[in-house]
């Protein structure tokens, strides 16, 4: 039995070293940021895409390497490409509700507070529909 070619080799240490060096910059984004969401960028954005190198290096060994096709490496790329924008969106309204009403116990960041929504509109806080609104269905 043949061992990997070295271009495989080459390749995936490759993204394995460019894949940790996201992932130790956005760890370091996480501890080092002051405020919530400055630290929220550091693991969806930095670590995702060092996950994403990381998993493509194995996919790339495999295939080159040994000639094998697998898909869990791609699935799970998937699944963290789908969740890490959807969670941290979710956090930052978390976050900016928190702020609105005064239940944050952190000191606002560099940037200041957040600005208030424009016009009668909420940051999607779960508030009832207010009477006459589309979303009010008491009056059907």
């Amino acid at each position: 039995m043949s061992g990997p070619a070295p271009f495989a080799e080459l390749l995936a240490a490759a993204l394995i070293v460019l894949g940790a060096s996201f992932a130790l910059v956005g760890s370091w984004g996480l501890v080092r940021l002051p405020s919530l969401m400055e630290r929220l960028h550091g693991p969806t954005k930095a670590s995702t895409l060092g996950m994403g190198a990381m998993l493509l290096a194995s996919v790339v060994w495999f295939q080159l390497g040994e000639g094998v096709w697998t898909t869990h490496e791609l699935l799970i790329a998937l699944f963290l490409f789908v969740t890490a924008p959807i969670s941290a969106n979710m956090i930052a309204k978390v976050h900016l509700h928190r702020l609105r009403t005064g239940e944050a116990s952190e000191p606002p960041g560099p940037t200041g507070p957040p600005p208030p929504p424009p016009g009668k509109a909420d940051w999607a806080t779960h508030e009832a529909p207010h009477q006459g609104t589309p979303g009010d269905f008491a009056g059907d």
